[in-house]
C-alpha cells in the first residue's frame, strides 16, 4: 500500500482550529493566512479521506471522525517536535565538540600548543583527543570516529585527504658511553641499518619514516633489526640512555636530553631523515568548520617558515 503522508503544518493547523474553536483563530495561532488555512484544511481532509471539521457560521469544531483523529494528530506533532528538538540538540553538541586524533610524537610535542591556540578562540568547545600511533589514527579518521587526525607517518592511506602542517627531522641518538658517541666521522647508512636498534612499535609514524628513509638509501637492504620495540618515545629514550642501543627518534623527543648530555646525537651520511607532519581527514577537499580552524592554526608556523 502506498501512503500519502499528511502535511505536518496542516496537521498543526487542524489541532489549533479544534482547540481555538474557529478556523480564523487557529490560522492566527499557527501564523497562516485564512485563505491558505482553508486550502490546507481541505487538502488534509482529502489526504486522510475523512471530514475533520464541522464548519458553521459561529465557528468550527471537529466532526466525530475528526475528534477521534485529533489525539493521534497531537501525538504525531509531539513526536515531530521531539525529533526537531533532538536534532537541534545534536547539532549544538556537534558544533560544541571536536574529536581529534594525534600520533604520539605530535600529541606530546605539538598538540598542546595547537590546542591552546584553538581554545583561546573557542573556550567553550569540548575537545576529545585520541592519542595512539599513526596506524590507529588513520583508522579512527577513516571510520568517522575523529574529525581530523595529525600524524608523522609518510604513508597516508588512500581515501584520506592530507595537508602538511609542520616539519620535523629524525635524529640518531646513543648513550654517552656508546661506541658511536666517540666517532670522528658521520655514520654510514648501512651501519645504521645493520645495527640492533631500539625502535617504536609497528604502525608508528617514526618507525615508518625511518624504514622509508633506509629503503631510499639502501634499496632492498634497509630491513631493521630491532633490539627492542617500545610503544612510546619516552620509553625508547630511557632505554637508549640506559645502554640498550641506538635509536632514531624525532628531534622534538630527544632535543632536551641531547642538550643535557644524557644522549649524544650521531650524524649519518647519505640518509635523509627530514619528514613532514600532516593533518588527515575524510571527505571534502578543503576541511572547514572547527576541524579546519585547528588545521589552519597547526599549519600557521610551517607556512610562515617556508
Amino acid at each position: 500500500m502506498t501512503w500519502t503522508w499528511p502535511d505536518l503544518a496542516s496537521l498543526e493547523l487542524f489541532t489549533a482550529v479544534a482547540e481555538e474553536g474557529s478556523l480564523s483563530a487557529g490560522a492566527r495561532r499557527v501564523g497562516m493566512a485564512q485563505p491558505n488555512a482553508s486550502r490546507a484544511m481541505a487538502r488534509l481532509e482529502q489526504q486522510l479521506g475523512v471530514a475533520l471539521l464541522d464548519r458553521r457560521t459561529g465557528g468550527s469544531r471537529p466532526t466525530a471522525a475528526g475528534a477521534e483523529l485529533l489525539r493521534d494528530g497531537q501525538a504525531v506533532l509531539l513526536a515531530a517536535r521531539a525529533l526537531l528538538d533532538r536534532a537541534g540538540a545534536l547539532g549544538t553538541e556537534r558544533r560544541g565538540h571536536l574529536r581529534v586524533g594525534a600520533s604520539l610524537t605530535v600529541a606530546e610535542y605539538l598538540m598542546p600548543g595547537w590546542l591552546t591556540a584553538f581554545k583561546r578562540i573557542h573556550p567553550d568547545v569540548q575537545v576529545e583527543l585520541d592519542v595512539e600511533n599513526s596506524g590507529h589514527i588513520f583508522g579512527q579518521v577513516a571510520q568517522g570516529h575523529a574529525d581530523v587526525g595529525f600524524v608523522e607517518s609518510p604513508n597516508i592511506p588512500a581515501g584520506l585527504r592530507r595537508l602538511v602542517v609542520a616539519a620535523d627531522r629524525l635524529a640518531v641518538v646513543v648513550a654517552p658511553d656508546h661506541a658511536w658517541a666517540r666517532r670522528g666521522t658521520p655514520l654510514a647508512a648501512a651501519d645504521l641499518a645493520a645495527a640492533p636498534l631500539v625502535v617504536r612499535e609497528p604502525g608508528s609514524g617514526t618507525r615508518l619514516a625511518l624504514e622509508r628513509a633506509l629503503d631510499r638509501a639502501l634499496p632492498g637492504r634497509g630491513q631493521l633489526r630491532p633490539a627492542l620495540e617500545l610503544r612510546s618515545n619516552a620509553a625508547v629514550r630511557i632505554a637508549v640512555a640506559a645502554g640498550a642501543g641506538a635509536a632514531v627518534l624525532s628531534d622534538f623527543a630527544v632535543r632536551t636530553a641531547v642538550e643535557r648530555g644524557e644522549l649524544v646525537e650521531v650524524p649519518v651520511a647519505g640518509l635523509r631523515l627530514e619528514r613532514r607532519i600532516r593533518a588527515v581527514w575524510k571527505g571534502v577537499r578543503v576541511l572547514d568548520g572547527m576541524p579546519g580552524e585547528l588545521v589552519t592554526l597547526a599549519g600557521a608556523g610551517y607556512t610562515r617558515s617556508r
